[in-house]
C-alpha cells in the first residue's frame, strides 16, 4: 500500500510519530510517498524530521495556535480570530494537498492530527482511503479523562478532534494502556522509534527539560537561579535559537535534536516537560519519572496529563518545580515491563489492520456488479 502523511507541525510529538510510522510501513513492504506538513511563523521544521522521515517533504501554511507575550499561554480568541483571517491562505493549501494527492496518488491518506486534513477529505473527498491517528482521538472514548470545568475549552477541543477527523475510514487512538475498542475508535499503542527502544538507559546526576513554548524558559532558569544544586538540560523549540546557550552553569539551553534529547533521556533522573503525549511515553519506556507542566490555554494538555497520571506515568504540576520530581519514586520494573510489551505490540497490530483493510476492499470488490456487460 501507499501511504501521503499529513503531519500537524505543532511541538515535536506528531512528527516523531509520523518517522516511527514510516518505519513501521516501509518495514512490512509499504511505501511512504510523501509527507505534507503543517508549518508555523513560530517554529522550523526541526533538522530531525528532515532527515530521519526519508521521503519528500512539502510545508503547509496551516492552522496553529496563538500564545501571548510571553509565548507561555495559549490565547484561544486570538487563535481562532487570526486563523479565520486566513482562510484563503489556508484554501491555497487545501489545493496544494490535492495536487499531491493527485500527483502521488496514495492507497491511505494518514493525517496526524492536522486541522486541513479533516477539511481535505470533506470537502475534496479524495479516492484514497482517510485514516486518522493521534492520542486525541481517543477522546471519543468511555474511559477517556477530561479535565473538569473549562466547558468551552472542552467543546472546542472535541469539535477540533471531530473536525480532523471528517470522513476518516479508520480511527487510530493512541493510548498509555491498552483498552477494548470502541465503535469507530481503534486503540493502538503510542508510536515511539526504534532508537528509544534501543537507548542504554542511565541515571545521572541531572534533570532534563523539554517546552514546546519557549517562554516557560525564563521559569526554568529562575527555579535553576534559585537551586543551584540542580543540574538542568533543557531543549525548546525557539525559533532562531543558537544550538546551545548557557545561562547559568547549573542550566543550559538546547534547540530540539532528537538524538542528543533522546540520549540525554535515557542518562537523566526524570524528565519535567509540558504534557505532550510523546515525550511522556518515552519517558515511561525508559523507566523515567515524569512532572508534566500542561501549556496554560491547551485544554488538550490537561487532559493529557490527567490521563498519564492516571496511567502511572508521573505527576502533574502548574509550574516548572523540580522539587516534585526529585520526590517523584521511580517508575515499577514491572509496569515498565507492561507498557514496553504493549509498544512493541505496534507491527502484529499494524498488520493485523492491513489484512482487515485489504479483506474490505476484495469483499467490495466481489459485491460489486456493472449495470451492463
Amino acid at each position: 500500500m501507499k501511504f501521503l502523511f499529513i503531519v500537524q507541525g505543532e511541538g515535536r510529538g506528531h512528527m516523531t510519530q509520523a518517522i516511527a510510522f514510516s518505519n513501521l510501513l516501509r518495514s512490512q513492504g509499504h511505501e511512504l510517498a510523501g509527507v505534507l506538513v503543517g508549518k508555523s511563523h513560530r517554529r522550523s521544521i526541526p533538522d530531525f524530521f528532515s532527515r530521519e522521515i526519508q521521503s519528500p517533504i512539502f510545508a503547509l501554511d496551516s492552522p496553529n495556535f496563538e500564545a501571548d507575550g510571553a509565548e507561555k499561554r495559549i490565547l484561544l480568541g486570538k487563535t481562532i480570530r487570526k486563523n479565520l483571517k486566513k482562510a484563503p491562505i489556508f484554501w491555497k493549501s487545501l489545493l496544494q494537498i490535492d495536487n499531491q494527492v493527485k500527483s502521488l496518488n496514495p492507497d491511505v491518506i494518514l493525517n496526524f492530527y492536522d486541522l486541513l486534513g479533516g477539511f481535505y477529505s470533506m470537502l475534496f473527498r479524495p479516492k484514497a482511503a482517510y485514516w486518522v491517528i493521534g492520542h486525541q482521538y481517543l477522546s471519543g472514548h468511555p474511559d477517556f479523562i477530561f479535565a473538569p470545568g473549562r466547558h468551552l475549552e472542552r467543546f472546542l477541543f472535541r469539535l477540533n478532534t471531530q473536525v480532523t477527523a471528517w470522513g476518516a475510514k479508520e480511527v487510530l487512538a493512541l493510548s498509555f494502556l491498552p483498552k477494548i475498542h470502541q465503535n469507530k475508535i481503534r486503540v493502538f499503542p503510542p508510536l515511539l522509534r526504534k532508537e528509544v527502544k534501543n537507548l542504554e538507559v542511565k541515571n545521572e546526576d541531572f534533570f532534563l527539560a523539554y517546552m514546546v513554548n519557549p517562554g516557560y524558559g525564563e521559569e526554568v532558569k529562575n527555579y535553576a537561579t534559585k537551586h543551584p544544586h540542580l543540574t538542568v538540560k533543557a531543549y525548546w523549540d525557539k525559533k532562531n535559537a543558537t544550538e546551545k546557550e548557557q545561562p547559568l552553569p547549573n542550566l543550559s539551553f538546547h534547540r530540539v535534536n532528537d538524538r542528543a534529547f533522546l540520549e540525554d533521556m535515557a542518562a537523566c533522573k526524570g524528565l519535567i516537560c509540558t504534557a505532550g503525549f510523546e515525550s511522556v511515553c518515552e519517558a515511561m519506556y525508559l523507566g523515567k519519572p515524569v512532572l508534566m507542566v500542561p501549556v496554560a490555554g491547551q485544554y488538550e494538555q490537561a487532559c493529557n496529563a490527567l490521563d498519564a497520571e492516571a496511567s502511572g506515568a508521573g505527576i502533574a504540576s502548574g509550574n516548572f518545580d523540580f522539587s516534585k520530581l526529585e520526590m517523584t519514586p521511580e517508575r515499577n520494573l514491572e509496569e515498565s515491563i507492561a507498557f514496553q510489551e504493549w509498544v512493541d505490540s505496534w507491527p502484529e497490530l499494524f498488520r493485523n489492520l492491513v489484512l482487515e483493510t485489504e479483506n474490505s476492499q476484495a469483499e467490495t470488490s466481489k459485491s460489486y456488479r456493472p449495470a451492463f456487460t
